[in-house]
């Protein structure tokens, strides 16, 4: 089954993470949905278990060549912020779950530093159907969407939101 029922698929996730690269559309003070999704061991992880942090939500894939290039970006910015009451998470939307995401991993030698989730079809419309990857959120302390960018982002964007919401 794919994760994303309006036919987009793989070719059109990644067309829409060319063609918006760059972009924030940030729907600031919006509640982020709650999910409890797993991690790559099976262990359970809810959204709601972080409030008081701002959290990092980036939605990608193995297969997506922009979102493996945004990881070496989130492995500093979660050695440098680990400690100040950020968190980053990754939610890997690849199609064929936990083992196609280890498979991926180990086929781009992709190493990640901070937690990994395994996404799925509704946490993918809890968050307003992700058509883009990557896609990712930043949440304020309560919870609070703050910023959405659609598409690789600079980890300068990333240092200057983080260092306003975390003085």
């Amino acid at each position: 089954m794919s994760l994303f029922k309006d036919g987009l698929g793989v070719k059109g996730l990644l067309l829409g993470a060319v063609l918006l690269v760059g972009t924030n559309c940030a729907s600031p003070t919006k509640k982020a949905p709650d999910f409890n999704l797993p991690d790559m061991s099976g262990r359970s992880y809810k959204l709601s278990d972080l409030k008081g942090k701002v959290v990092i939500l980036d939605f990608w894939a193995t297969w997506c060549p922009p979102c493996r290039r945004g990881i070496p970006d989130f492995n500093s910015l979660y050695k440098e912020y680990q400690g100040k009451g950020v968190e980053i998470i990754g939610i890997a939307l690849d199609e064929g779950g936990r083992e196609e995401v280890v498979k991926g991993m180990a086929e781009h030698s992709i190493t990640i530093d901070y937690p990994v989730l395994i996404g799925n079809a509704e946490v993918s419309r809890l968050y307003g159907g992700i058509e883009a990857i990557p896609t990712t959120f930043i949440l304020d302390q309560e919870g609070r969407i703050s910023a959405k960018y659609v598409g690789l982002q600079k980890k300068a964007i990333f240092e200057t939101k983080l260092k306003k919401m975390t003085k």
